[in-house]
C-alpha cells in the first residue's frame, strides 16, 4: 500500500534542506509518495512575526543548523546569494526579491508535473551545500533540474507566464500547512498528522511504517 505524505518546505530554510535528502532517499526506497508544498519563507509572508521574537533566536537558528548539519554530515553553508535579499545587520528584508520568488515558482511548477520533491532534492544543495556560488546564474539550476527528469526550459516559461496562478498555489500551501496545525517548515503531513523540522523524520517514518510502509 502506497502511503501519501505532503512535505512543506522552503528553499530559504536550512533546516529544510537538511530534510529534503532524507525524504528523497526515503520515497526512493520505500513505497511512498511524497508531494513537495512549496511555501515562501516566513520573512517575506510575515517578517513583522519572524523578528518580534526573542533576539536570541536568529543566533540560535543559525548555532543549531549548523551543529545539526555536522552531526548528520552533511555539508551547509549560508548561500551565496542567500534566497531572500535581507540586511542581516539591521534585519531589513528589501522590497524586490529577484531571487526566492523564482525559485518557489519553479518549485511549484515542478510539483504540477509530480516531480518537486526530486526537484527539491537537488535545487537544495546547490543553494546550500556550500560548492556552488552564484547558484541562480549560468545553468547550475538547469543541471539541477535534469538530474530530477524535469526540462528547465519548460519551468523557467511556465514560471514566468504563469506566475500569477503559481503564486496562489504557493499561497494555498501556505493555508494548508495552517489547516495542518503548523506554520513552520519543514513539515511533513500524514493523515492530517504533522510532523515539523529535521529531527522529525525518523519519527515519521516510524509512523508511517505504522501504518503499512513498506520497502520498495
Amino acid at each position: 500500500m502506497t502511503i501519501k505524505a505532503d512535505l512543506y518546505f522552503s528553499f530559504r530554510s536550512p533546516y529544510s534542506y537538511l530534510a529534503i535528502g532524507r525524504y528523497a532517499d526515503m520515497a526512493r526506497d520505500y513505497d511512498l509518495d511524497i508531494t513537495l508544498r512549496t511555501v515562501l519563507p516566513i520573512a517575506v509572508r510575515d517578517p513583522d512575526i519572524l523578528f518580534t521574537g526573542n533576539p536570541a533566536a536568529p543566533r540560535y537558528i543559525v548555532m543549531d543548523c549548523m551543529r545539526a548539519a555536522q552531526f548528520l554530515n552533511i555539508p551547509l553553508s549560508w548561500p551565496r546569494p542567500d534566497p531572500i535579499v535581507q540586511d542581516l545587520s539591521t534585519r531589513e528584508i528589501a522590497k524586490d526579491q529577484p531571487y526566492i520568488f523564482r525559485i518557489c515558482r519553479l518549485g511549484q511548477a515542478a510539483t504540477r508535473r509530480g516531480k518537486g520533491l526530486e526537484f527539491a532534492a537537488e535545487v537544495a544543495p546547490i543553494i546550500w551545500d556550500g560548492s556552488t556560488e552564484n547558484w541562480h546564474e549560468g545553468d547550475h539550476l538547469a543541471q539541477a533540474a535534469a538530474r530530477a527528469g524535469l526540462d528547465f526550459g519548460e519551468l523557467e516559461a511556465e514560471a514566468a507566464n504563469d506566475l500569477d496562478a503559481l503564486d496562489v498555489e504557493i499561497e494555498g500551501n501556505t493555508n494548508a500547512l495552517h489547516e495542518a496545525g503548523h506554520w513552520g517548515v519543514p513539515t511533513l503531513v500524514v493523515d492530517g498528522e504533522p510532523f515539523f523540522g529535521q529531527d522529525r523524520v525518523d519519527m515519521a517514518k516510524w509512523r508511517m511504517e505504522q501504518k503499512g510502509l513498506a520497502k520498495r
